[in-house]
């Protein structure tokens, strides 16, 4: 029952007089609480008085109202209580954290994360005792356990944990065995458990855990071993980069300035008498940046004087190679939070070149850039995807075996990020095609390339459901709080509202809808961090918005779909043009973690290929389709038509499963095939000639998406005998045989010659997917007139730059602008 609800019941119960009295009398009741005492109960509710024959009876029924209404609206507010707070909603208060009091004899640990971590938060348990750091056994640890370690490691809770020493094997002895938490203690050496070093486990038994990346509000670290801060990490609630100059104020993303810590819910800085290059490059590595810089000291020296500085209590100690501040040492104590013979520490880092300030354009512009040996492929935002590598010419994937933190930032700097945030196995942002070229990379962390670090070339046993995958940290560019989703029923959908500068102010304003499509919805996507477009939408009346942002502020919007703003992509400007304008017509979009990835057998279509003369009397229902040139509407029906047959075996090695945009009540019925058409247009087809001119096309309708095969261990889900549900599993592939109706091309009337052969899946782009560039496959062709032959088949993106530059004219299917 809503508050509201409950009022009425209450005014209509007590009568409207007696109500509006008892609510004022609540405001008096502390008078009557001397004299009361009410006992409360789910059922029942009654009170008892010292002095009840002093109360007159009117004022005894306005007190009932008043206990009434105040017990049910707290029954009310508490079942709400129990459901949480829906996605994008923000969190309720969380109370400010308190340093634990132990008692005298509560032996004195610290806890720190260690092993082979793919995420900062993570790790295996070591534990400080005694002098000496040791393990934690997996025996009867449970999240109870987890969370007391997260806690006291100044996470907010713990997500999971992990046995048999998944982090690798520690070293030292096994500090504690058979712990026993409720969750609620202060330190893990407050958990029953067989006793301090008391153990018969291995290090094979060593626990790891993974936390929240959230950090405890008000969170203080409390040095419980003073002579042994050299062996701490560093534990603060949070990091920044506060800039100093007003240069460095206004420029985005900010480069410059103070370090400085959250410690016990205020900001500090860290003195510089210890400060060394390590530790500027992991702050900056940390803000998602690849490198550190000189800066100007003389003009902080000055700030500084000017200015009395709060400073944290320790000094840093990293070696360089941390992904993040919280991975780096503890460095000496400051004494009282001093810096005498210093100055604030600052930081100046270089942005990578995709998020460098406009003036080095110029650079961009007069420097050709050399084929990059490493890309990010699959992801959903700027900075995370699959990892391939280029080696002779061709591109191919990375083993996850021993893939680590480490081998993660190597690749995130030489892409122009920052240090890793997570570095992912199992094929996590989608499975490669190709070969997989890297096995057991190990890095020291200072290589310029990850193919510069150690691999093992040995791949045997490893799948491209083994490709490794990396999220790094990228800067702050402030693109999310320039675009937001409006009227939706959850924060993944909406209409699409930006803040646009018109006559000198920044106002919020929606997006002419006229040429919206999928590639301008990823972009958008991207931008607010929600992942992949599901859907792009041209009208937006169910979703009211708000009124205050129903004029369009931007029109003309076309976008290659690689943009990391809205605002990169080509648009009117200040000039705009919306003949249906915004409101009901502004475009929206729907956002979803995760999408399908199709992606072509090239081998499939270089075997298969052979020629076939067929009659036109056999072709009447391709006809019917379109699926023969335009000249053979002019031939009699006892000709023959010359056939390029070949087959498509079509993987989806995507995140998600892969279905037709429209709904089964949308699909259209073929008489002359008896099948249902999901997508009219599903691939192309098309012949060029050397200098790119298309001689030949064809193309295939979606005649039926359903599962042909799989993968191992992955069961069917989508078959079209009776009307099935159509699409393609992840994992899963289609295969469409070369002898079913329109797998072809009609090559009737070209002559003999050499040709390049193009085939594209998905060509309007009408399902959004994961990468649209492995969609296209190329071949070379021979034709001599009486046979043909197809060889050097890839996939779009597969080679070199300088290879597909030997498949003049075709295309590479990175969308431009329309």
């Amino acid at each position: 029952m809503s508050d509201v609800r409950v009022l009425l019941t209450l005014h209509n119960l007590c009568g409207a007089r007696h109500f509006r009295r008892s609510v004022n009398a609540t405001s008096c009741s502390a008078l009557q609480v001397s004299h009361m005492v009410f006992h409360v109960h789910p059922l029942l509710i009654s009170w008892s008085t010292e002095a009840s024959s002093s109360v007159p009876i009117r004022m005894q029924k306005e007190l009932w109202c008043t206990v009434i209404l105040l017990v049910l609206l707290k029954l009310v507010q508490a079942q709400y209580e129990l459901h949480g707070y829906p996605p994008g909603y923000p969190d309720p208060e969380q109370e400010q954290y308190t340093p634990p009091v132990l008692e005298p004899d509560t032996p004195r640990i610290q806890l720190r994360l260690a092993g082979d971590k793919r995420k900062h938060n993570e790790g295996r348990v070591e534990v400080y005792y005694n002098g000496e750091w040791g393990t934690v056994c997996d025996d009867d640890f449970n999240i109870h356990a987890a969370q007391v370690v997260c806690r006291e490691l100044g996470y907010v809770e713990a997500v999971s944990w992990s046995p048999s020493s998944k982090y690798g094997k520690g070293e030292g002895p096994v500090w504690f065995d058979n712990l026993q938490c409720t969750g609620t203690e202060k330190t893990l050496a407050l958990c029953r458990s067989n006793g301090i070093g008391v153990s018969d486990c291995k290090h094979t038994e060593d626990v790891g855990v993974i936390c929240s990346d959230r950090r405890i509000p008000g969170f203080k670290f409390v040095n419980l071993l003073p002579n042994h801060v050299e062996n701490l990490d560093i534990r603060v609630e949070d990091v920044r980069i506060r800039a100093i100059l007003s240069s460095y104020r206004k420029r985005i993303p900010v480069t410059e300035g103070h370090v400085e810590v959250k410690d016990g819910g205020k900001w500090k800085q860290i003195c510089d008498t210890e400060w060394t290059q390590f530790n500027s490059r992991v702050i900056c590595g940390m803000f998602g940046f690849p490198g550190e810089r000189r800066y100007n000291a003389r003009v902080y020296k000055m700030f500084a004087r000017r200015r009395k500085p709060t400073y944290w209590d320790f000094s840093v100690n990293c070696t360089g190679t941390e992904a993040h501040l919280s991975s780096c040492r503890l460095g000496h104590t400051n004494s009282n939070g001093t810096c005498t013979e210093g100055l604030p520490v600052v930081v100046s880092c270089v942005p990578g070149r995709a998020f460098a300030p406009t003036p080095m354009t110029g650079f961009r512009k007069a420097f050709r850039q050399e084929q990059p040996l490493v890309r990010l492929r699959g992801g959903a935002i700027v900075g995370e995807g699959r990892v391939e590598v280029l080696k002779n010419g061709e591109w191919g994937t990375i083993c996850d075996d021993k893939w680590s933190l480490l081998a993660a930032t190597v690749v995130c700097r030489e892409l122009g990020f920052g240090t890793a945030k997570e570095a992912l196995s199992g094929g996590r942002l989608g499975q490669g095609m190709g070969p997989v070229h890297m096995n057991e990379v190990q890095c020291s962390g200072f290589e310029k390339s990850i193919t510069e670090c150690s691999f093992n070339a040995e791949i045997l046993g490893c799948s491209h459901e083994e490709d490794a995958a990396v999220r790094c940290n990228v800067p702050a560019m402030g693109f999310q709080q320039r675009l937001r989703l409006s009227g939706g029923r959850n924060p993944y959908e909406g209409r699409v509202e930006v803040l646009m500068e018109r006559n000198d102010s920044l106002v919020w304003g929606t997006v002419c809808s006229e040429g919206w499509g999928i590639m301008e919805a990823m972009v958008v996507c991207r931008q607010l961090g929600l992942g992949f477009a599901s859907n792009a939408f041209q009208e937006t009346w169910y979703w009211p918005g708000e009124v205050s942002a129903d004029q369009v502020v931007m029109s003309g919007v076309r976008c290659s779909g690689t943009e990391m703003s809205l605002s990169h992509c080509l648009h009117h400007g200040q000039h705009l043009s919306c003949p249906r304008g915004g409101g009901r017509h502004a475009a929206g979009v729907s956002c979803s973690e995760t999408a399908p990835d199709l992606v072509l057998n090239p081998l499939v279509v270089e075997q298969t290929t052979y020629m076939e003369d067929r009659p036109m009397f056999l072709l009447q229902c391709a006809y019917e389709e379109n699926c023969l040139s335009s000249t053979s509407g002019q031939v009699p029906a006892n000709t023959y038509r010359r056939l390029l047959r070949f087959s498509s075996q079509i993987h989806n090695n995507g995140q998600s499963d892969f279905r037709p945009k429209a709904g089964r009540h949308e699909w259209v019925w073929h008489e002359c095939h008896r099948h249902y058409h999901s997508m009219e247009v599903f691939t192309t087809y098309d012949l060029f000639s050397l200098n790119g001119s298309k001689v030949a096309e064809g193309h295939k309708a979606s005649f039926c998406l359903e599962d042909s095969e799989c993968d191992e261990g992955i069961e069917k889900k989508y078959e079209c005998a009776n009307f099935g549900e159509q699409g393609i599993t992840v994992g899963c592939w289609d295969t469409y045989r070369h002898d079913i109706d329109c797998q072809w091309i009609d090559i009737t009337d070209i002559k003999p010659g050499d040709y390049l052969f193009q085939i594209v899946i998905n060509p309007n782009y009408e399902v959004p997917e994961t990468d649209y560039t492995n969609n296209i496959t190329k071949c070379r062709c021979r034709y001599d007139g009486n046979r043909v032959w197809m060889y050097n088949c890839h996939n779009g993106g597969s080679l070199s730059a300088e290879l597909e530059q030997t498949f003049p004219g075709l295309l590479n299917n990175q969308v431009t602008h329309r």
